[in-house]
């Protein structure tokens, strides 16, 4: 069972380890120390339920509405552009009183964000119910299987959780304005370029 769970680990654990639109947002919000356990749950728990769809073989939905893959590809282009602008006007503002002062902004609001960037990114399906789903059939129906995707889950929540308490590690470095400006600019291009990839 060693091998498929930790095979599972790590593909699971390098499809999501470049730096995307989700990973952007944790990683901005464990900088800013808010609400870091929620959404890394909610991000841990919502790759956790397409892996476990993708292993025991509902890919195969996604095949029957030819329609739905762009239809997720536009409605999640058209988020990442505005969160990506909303990123970018931040910047030109440059008012981050909040951010230095460590104040807390709502839960349910920065759950939403995350939820969003989760389920509207046709990039997740492919990821989970598509690459992973795929490679879980070496397996067949056996108990390895089921292990396989364990691990696949397990890498997520370990990714999820270290990314957004890993960028603790970062907070001397954001101690200004123009550090908050920075990233949020760099955040903004990462969005508008995934906006644009996603409907080329």
């Amino acid at each position: 069972m060693i091998g498929p769970a930790s095979t599972g680990f790590v593909t699971g654990f390098a499809l999501i380890l470049a730096i995307g639109a989700q990973n952007a947002f944790v990683l901005r919000q464990g900088l800013a120390r808010q609400h870091v356990f929620w959404l890394c749950l909610l991000c841990a728990t919502s790759d956790a339920i397409l892996i476990a769809a993708g292993v025991l073989g509902f890919g195969i939905i996604a095949a029957q509405a030819p329609m739905l893959p762009q239809i997720m590809a536009w409605s999640g282009a058209i988020f990442l552009f505005v969160y990506g602008a909303m990123r970018f006007w931040a910047a030109f503002q440059g008012d981050y009183a909040l951010q230095l002062a460590g104040q807390i902004t709502r839960v349910w609001a920065t759950l939403a964000t995350g939820a969003a960037f989760t389920w509207l990114n046709p990039h997740v399906y492919l990821d989970t119910l598509g690459l992973i789903g795929a490679i879980s059939t070496q397996y067949n129906m056996s108990i390895d299987r089921y292990v396989f995707g364990i691990g696949a889950i397990l890498s997520s929540y370990v990714f999820f959780f270290g990314l957004g308490y890993g960028a603790r590690l970062l907070a001397p470095v954001m101690q200004s304005a123009q550090a908050w400006r920075i990233l949020d600019v760099g955040i903004g291009l990462v969005m508008w370029a995934l906006a644009i990839k996603l409907i080329s």
